[in-house]
């Protein structure tokens, strides 16, 4: 859990990942057209990517990836990212979190 909060909280937008979900790439590929560079940690390529797995499923997240962190703070899976884009939140977090300027 440590190093999930530390790897979060290194970023202003913080992705945990798998290189095969689809929908881990629909979540990047969001970030980058709002203008962010979100700091992306995929789990099956890190030593310890099945720790932090365990980790986020403490937190909530089921399935585990994606899992985003604006701002040092847990936001949610693809799911809730997606209700924030629809909303028009998202981008207000992104830039209150100075992940995004415009």
């Amino acid at each position: 859990m440590d190093r999930v909060r530390d790897l979060a909280s290194k970023k202003a937008a913080v992705i945990f990942t798998k290189s095969s979900c689809c929908m881990c790439h629909s979540i990047k590929q969001l970030f980058y057209e709002l203008g962010a560079s979100p700091a992306v940690h995929e789990l099956d390529n890190d030593y310890y990517g099945r720790e932090m797995e365990w980790a986020l499923r403490s937190l909530g997240c089921n399935p585990s990836v994606p899992a985003v962190f604006i701002g040092g703070r847990f936001v949610g899976s693809s799911k809730d990212v997606i209700t924030l884009h629809v909303d028009g939140s998202l981008k207000q977090m992104l830039k209150d979190a100075k992940a995004i300027w415009f």
